[in-house]
């Protein structure tokens, strides 16, 4: 199987089933927005996986479980309403986000100030990863109807959870959190 089929040589591609949609289509943005925060988390492991620290597993696993979730999200963005969703977004997807939220955030200092981007290169791409989410969450908003209110409710939480994730990660790793320049 070839890669590339020169059907979208023309500024068009294909959602699920097969519809013809611009390349400009507000679908296609949303998903490959999705696409694009799953290869920012994928970058993070990258950084991750070259490391040794207490949790090194969970992180690498639950990372892993949003990049396959965030997957399924992008497949419900190009899906043209109406039609069946093949993979869909569930509740316990969200609360799965909260309590490691919760779980993660209990183990870190209070913040009492804004903090920057920045630490460890996992770290500040999980930031890098988090601002793509948020993109993401207004593009899929922008769709309108025919967006799975669950899909949007777990894009907003992800972008939670990668600023934990974040703070998490720069803590195991023993990387300073900056606080706004004074």
């Amino acid at each position: 199987m070839k890669i590339y089929t020169k059907t979208g040589d023309k500024g068009t591609t294909s959602l699920i089933y097969g519809d013809r949609v611009s390349k400009t289509d507000p679908r296609v943005d949303a998903y490959g927005t999705c696409d694009e925060a799953n290869s920012m988390i994928g970058l993070a492991l990258s950084y991750l996986k070259k490391e040794t620290f207490d949790g090194k597993q969970e992180i690498l696993e639950i990372l892993h479980r949003i990049q396959t979730k965030l997957f399924h999200v992008g497949a419900e963005l190009a899906t043209p309403q109406g039609k069946e969703v093949k993979w869909s977004v569930q509740e316990n997807d969200i609360t799965e986000l909260e309590q490691t939220i919760d779980k993660w955030d209990a183990r870190l200092p209070q913040l009492k100030n804004f903090i920057l981007p920045s630490g460890h290169p996992a770290g500040a791409a999980l930031h890098v990863a988090r601002t793509i989410v948020r993109r993401g969450e207004r593009k899929a908003v922008a769709i309108g109807e025919g967006v799975n209110p669950l899909a949007v409710a777990y894009l907003n939480r992800l972008s939670d959870f990668l600023f934990i994730a974040a703070r998490y990660v720069n803590n195991r790793l023993n990387e300073e959190e900056l606080g706004l320049h004074q």
